[in-house]
């Protein structure tokens, strides 16, 4: 007998199967996916758009082949035809489930959107943008003395400006004479000058004196999310953010992943390179249309992102990334037209700027991080831990900086975990647990009150909880381990151990209960034994990656701790400490950097001198390989333990109590107790 059809849906990752000729629409709705809909199933309101994948997908267990998903009918035919639709998308209220499949839900299709957690932050930067205004008179045409009126704009330039060298594309030819003409043979030009000994390009021309404002996008290429900050070029302030998943992750949540799928898959990285820099260009234009300004105010773009996603953007196969020596095809900064990788959303000749990589697992991401933190200019020896599905690490001060990366995995952003999901409204992002009562309180994405503080319930009636976030099963488990519900192996407690009903039996082990909401059709919040372990094998690679920076250094402990990237911004240190995700510190010295690998793009966007620093720093910058490194699996064993099953945590011990519990694997016994009994 033949198995109802397996529906993976991305970016959420549920899955489950459903009859033959179920509705994607119902489909979600089964599966508990954000999928949104308001005209009833009636194709009229289109707000269930989707993107259906064909071909292998041996991450997820399926192949998805031609003919998964009801040919287009006669509505999504009539929609398509009078308000037009994206090419490969379909309506779910409309397409029909007929084998396995893999369905996208783009942003806009979603219920419950993403919270950007790679908000801008504040930073002074000093403003010298590599695209600035110029405005020139340029001499009328003289039959006596010929020259083009293109020969004449530079004499201008270089009379006006002291420009030099001046290149232009040659769509901008085909606006020259008209904008002169137009101006009374006075125009303002866009000029772009690298850090690097070239010429003056023209981006663009108007006619007379211009005055609007030029705008860069400061782009952070991560493998989950892709954040983006329309920045302005006269002032460096962010005018718009935005941030969306990256459509990547159905080729593989993590990056080995999609090396996988490029080597096992027939045109594999050319699809992966397609759907990013669809994303981008995507991107570019809505941030455009949320400003109120037009792409052609775009005129610039810097962007940073670890190697493979580099390689990927750039239409390059990462194979060589899978493998050691985990050789990139270039490691240099590059300077190029945004039309040579056919991004659109903005400027017909708008620059692209990608900063150094450091190592074959160490990216353009990681110098951001050391172009905004600058380690190397440190008094205290400081570790930077910019914590993604791949973890960058930096550890140095100014007589050196170290480097690694670390593959965590996607459960710090709720991938991979039972009740997990990306950070939106309804969101478990705060968890506190009174070590008393055994009972919690937690606090949800787009609401200031705590669980039990009065009209909470009326105040996410809207939202509802809907899962956790990758913030909120990090402070979870530390709390867990602070109130005694988890012992120090990382096993749960049984009902009768811990004093508490929440600690449910499943199975062999047990789950502790966040959150039921199930009896007004809402989720049961349950932190597992598998989300623990999910949890373990994360941070245990993140804190193993510090150690090795650490023996390379010679140092047992490290003066001051920055928490980078959306985890930085939105976990306590204290919470991390307690997990063990970084090495003890004074709490202090543990401070949160926000999405530094985004700031170092605004910083090389807004100053192209920092360019050059930072290309100088890439250089300098000693790297530590994980993958081959002879202690990595030492140090990551011993890091299972929560905090640590070696590592002294002085400093934690002065600010929390850590209950000296010991469950057996069946999650019975207390306190001292807890060896499994030997089979006679």
């Amino acid at each position: 007998m033949s198995q109802d059809p397996l529906v993976v849906f991305m970016p959420s990752g549920k899955r489950g199967r459903v009859p033959a000729g179920t509705k994607v629409l119902a489909a979600a709705r089964q599966l508990g996916v954000d999928l949104d809909s308001v005209c009833g199933g009636r194709g009229i309101c289109s707000k269930c758009q989707v993107s259906p994948s064909f071909g292998d997908f041996p991450k997820l267990g399926l192949t998805a082949r031609e003919g998964a998903l009801s040919g287009i009918n006669a509505v999504e035919e009539r929609y398509d035809r009078v308000r037009g639709l994206k090419p490969g998308r379909r309506l779910g209220c409309q397409a029909e489930v007929q084998g396995d499949m893999v369905i996208d839900v783009p942003p806009e299709s979603q219920v419950h959107r993403q919270v950007v957690r790679k908000a801008a932050d504040a930073r002074a930067i000093v403003m010298d943008p590599a695209t600035k205004l110029a405005y020139v008179e340029v001499p009328e045409p003289d039959m006596h003395e010929p020259s083009g009126d293109f020969q004449r704009l530079v004499e201008a330039l270089q009379r006006e400006w002291g420009v030099e060298r001046v290149t232009a594309p040659l769509p901008l030819m085909a606006r020259l004479q008209p904008a002169l003409r137009k101006g009374g043979w006075a125009v303002t030009v866009a000029l772009h000058k690298g850090h690097r000994d070239e010429a003056h390009r023209i981006l663009d021309i108007w006619p007379g004196f211009y005055e609007g404002r030029l705008y860069g996008l400061a782009i952070d290429l991560g493998s989950t999310t892709i954040a983006a900050h329309l920045t302005d070029l006269r002032d460096g302030s962010v005018k718009a953010s935005v941030g969306v998943m990256n459509p990547q992750i159905r080729f593989g949540e993590d990056l080995m992943s999609r090396v996988s799928y490029s080597m096992m898959n027939e045109g594999g990285a050319a699809e992966m390179t397609r759907v990013v820099r669809a994303a981008l260009s995507e991107l570019a234009a809505s941030l455009a249309e949320e400003a109120g300004i037009t792409p052609r105010d775009i005129l610039e773009a810097v962007i940073v992102c670890n190697p493979v996603m580099h390689h990927l953007l750039l239409g390059i196969d990462p194979v060589e990334l899978g493998q050691a020596p985990f050789a990139l095809a270039t490691s240099e900064s590059l300077s190029l037209d945004a039309a040579e990788l056919g991004l659109t959303g903005m400027a017909e000749a708008a620059r692209l700027f990608l900063l150094p990589c450091i190592a074959g697992h160490v990216g353009a991401d990681a110098a951001g991080v050391a172009l905004a933190e600058r380690p190397d200019r440190a008094e205290e020896l400081t570790l930077i831990v910019d914590v993604g599905t791949n973890a960058e690490i930096l550890l140095g001060d100014k007589d050196g900086v170290l480097a690694c990366s670390s593959p965590t995995g996607p459960a710090f952003e709720g991938a991979q975990i039972s009740s997990g999901q990306r950070a939106a409204p309804g969101a478990i992002e705060r968890v506190e647990i009174d070590a008393q009562t055994k009972e919690p309180r937690f606090k949800v994405i787009g609401c200031d009150l705590w669980s039990d503080d009065p009209g909470f319930t009326e105040a996410v009636a809207a939202t509802g909880v809907t899962g956790i976030c990758g913030s909120g099963i990090i402070e979870a488990v530390a709390e867990m381990r602070m109130a005694g519900l988890l012992d120090a192996r990382g096993l749960i407690g049984s009902a009768e151990a811990t004093g508490t009903a929440r600690s449910e039996p499943q199975g062999r082990t047990h789950g502790y209960l966040i959150h039921d909401g199930s009896a007004e059709g809402g989720a049961r919040v349950l932190v597992t034994q598998g989300d623990i372990r999910a949890i373990q094998l994360a941070k245990s690679a993140l804190y193993a990656g510090a150690r090795l920076l650490m023996d390379e250094r010679g140092v047992e402990k490290v003066d001051k701790v920055v928490l980078a990237g959306a985890f930085g911004a939105h976990i306590s240190p204290k919470h991390a400490m307690v997990l063990g995700m970084i090495p003890d510190a004074p709490l202090e010295k543990v401070t949160s950097a926000g999405n530094a690998a985004g700031t170092g793009a605004r910083i090389a966007l807004c100053n192209v001198s920092a360019r050059a620093e930072i290309e100088a720093l890439a250089r300098k910058i000693v790297k530590v390989e994980t993958a081959i490194a002879p202690r990595f699996q030492e140090h990551f064993v011993n890091a299972n333990a929560i905090p640590h099953a070696v590592d002294p945590f002085p400093n934690l011990a002065t600010v929390a109590s850590l209950p000296n519990v010991n469950f057996n694997a069946g999650g019975g016994g207390g306190e001292g107790g807890g060896r499994r009994r030997r089979r006679g």
